[in-house]
């Protein structure tokens, strides 16, 4: 019989964690529209919203509150967040700006299922219970949708005493338009650049709000932008300033106007604030809730700032007049916050219901819940600062983010090789970037720049001089070509790029195949930001993938004679790379003097000397050599480099793996043969390729290994030790993480070929109750499959929630259905 759902369901808020797990932070927004992020005590932070990243930051005077006065009794005040952590070893103190001495609640809990999450507050002092859920829009092909620049923001408050009770959730927030700063005793700068603000409340059919802007900025500048603070309650009472006065006066008004009687008296303040100074605005929602009666209380949060630098922060502009700052997609759909906050109020049902639909597809499933956990944890990348999209929907990316500052700029190609993620979500968002990396990137002779500069009109350097191709990125990129052509079923799309991706190709045989034998052997620049020299099994099973591509996509467009040519190298490439790089039991760099060269790994066991492989299984291009050999090898790495411990390992470079945590090593060397200065990274721990390993552990046939190693990664992103939502390595947020989609389609057995109509599955765990989220660039849903205990046999029946699949032969438990 099938399953019940019961845990299923239980599962669909994801994992709990406390208030005092401080590192969890729940990232709200959209794709190209920055976040702003919920904490576990139910605090806003880490507000990224101004085209820059932010970690750290908090909004001055910006906090939720609830007035609860029953009939009869007290009322009680509180802020709608639990209890501020330790530790409290300020100078100066906690400043008024934080409201840190303001009463708050006793306990919180954030449950996170991506993308909506739930944060559950208890007092018990209060005679109601007090519950938020936050979440923005994010529907699977619908990157428009899900790249609305705002928040839901709904409190639902229980009356849990035995009488009626008045009840008013208001929402403050500070107009940062221009700029906040700080003077060194933590008051607002009195030289500021902001300046000229204005908070005004304005009133809809439907709904109504706070609008903060600003007069002193052009609409053309970079500081230029809106907030607004939209509610659809019925019952409103608003201040659109707090008082403008000395030292705390503002703090103390505020707080003993609402806590009077629950309504808040606007001071009639007409005037812009004064030149570097800014103004805070509040507005209140007001119920009256029977016993045991629940309301929502409704807030939508929406930001505006539609221009950005135009290019990578990095970069010089000032000789280009007119060039110096672009447009986000959003602010060619939006022409304000209140549009924004509008428009999420208008389509609320819709947005719901389709964000809810993904979340409960995902959540829903069979899957193991680290892996469930490890898809989840890494979407917010994609949605997050480290990405950006332009006004014509072109989409960039950086490999991650300083606290501050985007990191390692350009879209780079060999990092975003392991990233599945947005593939399989916004497939329009890949094709944008293999049209960047082949039509404006790739010059005549096949070499691409491995890092999006040309689009913006600046050269790439590396170490003072033009910088090299990336062999693995290069390759990585014919084989996404493959890819997203598969997933979409785009043939004009494949027939657009195919003669650059050849070009490519021969590119690589040209530039890095120094003795023509069909084996890489030359300077090959790669991930680890060195060159390997000599054949290697990361650039080699990459040139593989890329050739097996050529093939099929060659047949596909009719050049027979190409594909037969294509599909003889790929076979002999793999022959010759076995040949010379196979030592028993796994694939080894081939080197007579591995320390002729700083920086390789020689005879080490490399965790990505299947990175290729792993490429090709999910992409279905099946096994680049022997299988015996792939099984031996991937096993090997798991062997070799997986740690249960780290307290006693040696490591001079940089650390995401410490004492008693667990962790897959980048390299070791069990055979011996160590180079005195092995490639730079080798005692590292990097998540997504710790995510891409267990991907091919899986396909191997090792499922516990590559559960054990998913757990290991998960249970660092613990909500203490580090953030469930935000996977580091070179930056915040890093695009590697999203190796993470590969564990879905490897465990589902998932296969996609739009070109020809044409999706399987064969699930590899669970086979007798199996259920599982998937998508192509056609549509998306949910995958099910079950034991029929009464005519024997395996069933099977595919759920499309979105999109359109008419007409597509579904394969699975030997037998086919069309859609």
């Amino acid at each position: 019989m099938r399953g019940n759902g019961q845990e299923n369901h239980a599962r669909s808020f994801g994992r709990t964690y406390p208030g005092s797990a401080t590192e969890a932070a729940f990232p709200l927004g959209g794709i190209g529209t920055g976040n702003v992020s919920l904490g576990s005590r139910g605090e806003l932070r880490d507000w990224e919203i101004f085209n820059a990243p932010a970690k750290g930051t908090t909004m001055p005077n910006t906090f939720f509150a609830i007035r609860v006065q029953p009939e009869g009794g007290e009322a009680i005040t509180k802020v709608l967040e639990s209890k501020l952590q330790p530790p409290h070893s300020l100078s100066h103190g906690l400043h008024p700006l934080s409201a840190g001495g303001l009463p708050r609640m006793n306990r919180s809990e954030l449950s996170g299922a991506y993308p909506v999450v739930r944060v559950t507050f208890e007092d018990d002092k209060l005679p109601v219970r007090a519950e938020l859920e936050a979440y923005t829009p994010m529907i699977p092909l619908n990157a428009d949708d899900s790249g609305v620049p705002g928040a839901y923001l709904t409190y639902r408050i229980t009356n849990a005493g035995d009488r009626p009770a008045e009840v008013v959730v208001c929402g403050s927030l500070i107009n940062p338009i221009g700029g906040l700063t700080y003077d060194k005793f933590g008051n607002l700068h009195p030289e500021m650049p902001c300046g000229r603000n204005v908070n005004e409340f304005r009133r809809e059919e439907s709904f109504s709000g706070l609008y903060l802007s600003s007069r002193k900025w052009e609409p053309g500048d970079l500081k230029f932008g809106n907030l607004a603070l939209l509610t659809t309650g019925s019952n409103v009472t608003f201040k659109r300033a707090w008082l403008r006065g000395a030292w705390y006066d503002f703090l103390q008004e505020f707080w003993d106007d609402f806590t009077a009687d629950g309504r808040l008296t606007d001071l009639g303040y007409e005037e812009p604030s004064e030149e570097h100074r800014t103004d805070t605005g509040s507005i209140g929602i007001i119920e009256r809730l029977e016993p045991g009666e629940t309301k929502a209380f409704e807030f939508v949060l929406a930001w505006y700032f539609p221009n950005r630098i135009n290019g990578w922060y990095d970069d010089v502009r000032d000789t280009r007049p007119g060039q110096e700052t672009a447009r986000n997609r959003y602010a060619a759909r939006f022409s304000s916050a209140w549009d924004a906050g509008a428009y999420l109020i208008r389509n609320r049902a819709r947005l719901t219901e389709g964000t809810f639909r993904f979340r409960d597809a995902l959540f829903g499933s069979t899957l193991p819940e680290p892996i469930v956990d490890a898809l989840a944890g890494n979407m917010p990348v994609l949605r997050s600062t480290t990405c950006f999209r332009l006004e014509d929907g072109s989409f960039f990316g950086y490999e991650g983010t300083f606290d501050d500052l985007g990191s390692c700029d350009g879209t780079c190609t060999h990092v975003w090789n392991y990233a599945q993620t947005l593939a399989f979500l916004y497939p329009e968002l890949e094709r944008s970037m293999r049209r960047t990396e082949f039509l404006e990137e790739t010059d005549e002779s096949g070499k691409m720049e491995f890092r999006a500069r040309k689009r913006f009109g600046c050269e790439w350097i590396w170490g003072g001089k033009v910088a090299p191709a990336a062999a693995d990125g290069q390759l990585g990129s014919v084989m996404r070509l493959y890819r997203e052509w598969k997933l979409s079923g785009d043939g004009g799309f494949l027939k657009e790029l195919w003669p650059h991706a050849e070009r490519s190709v021969r590119f690589a045989f040209s530039q890095w195949d120094t003795d023509g034998d069909g084996v890489l052997d030359g300077e090959q620049h790669n991930t680890y930001d060195i060159e390997f020299y000599g054949p290697n099994p990361l650039t080699g099973f990459m040139l593989i993938g890329a050739l097996k591509a050529c093939a099929e996509m060659a047949a596909y467009l009719g050049e027979t004679e190409a594909a037969k040519r294509y599909a003889s190298q790929a076979a002999a490439s793999a022959e010759r790379l076995a040949e010379l790089t196979w030592n028993g039991e796994y694939f080894v760099q081939r080197l007579d003097d591995p320390d002729r060269h700083k920086y390789q790994h020689g005879l080490g066991c490399l965790s990505d000397q299947l990175l290729g492989q792993q490429l090709a299984h999910l992409y279905g291009l099946g096994d680049l050599t022997d299988g015996e050999k792939l099984g031996s090898a991937i096993r090997a790495v798991y062997r070799h480099n997986y740690r249960a411990d780290f307290s006693d390992h040696s490591n001079c470079q940089r650390t995401y793996a410490l004492n008693d945590e667990k962790g897959l090593l980048l390299c070791s060397w069990p055979k011996g043969g160590r180079p005195k200065l092995p490639f730079v990274y080798s005692d590292e721990v990097w998540t997504g390729i710790e995510y891409q390993v267990a991907t091919e552990l899986i396909y191997q046939g090792a499922m516990e290994e590559a559960l054990t190693v998913v757990a290991a990664v998960r249970e660092r992103q613990n909500g203490f030790r580090r953030n469930p939502w935000n996977e580091v390595e070179c930056g915040h947020h890093y695009v590697r993480s999203m190796a993470s989609w590969g564990l879905l389609v490897a465990i589902s057995g998932f296969e996609f070929d739009m070109a020809h109509c044409r999706m399987s599955f064969a699930p590899v765990l669970n086979r007798d109750d199996f259920n599982c989220f998937w998508s192509t660039g056609k549509g998306w849903g949910v995958y099910r499959q079950w034991k029929d205990w009464e005519k024997g046999g395996l069933r099977f029946e595919v759920e499309v929630l979105g999109g359109d699949l008419s007409g597509t032969e579904v394969s699975a438990c030997g037998y086919t259905i069309t859609l």
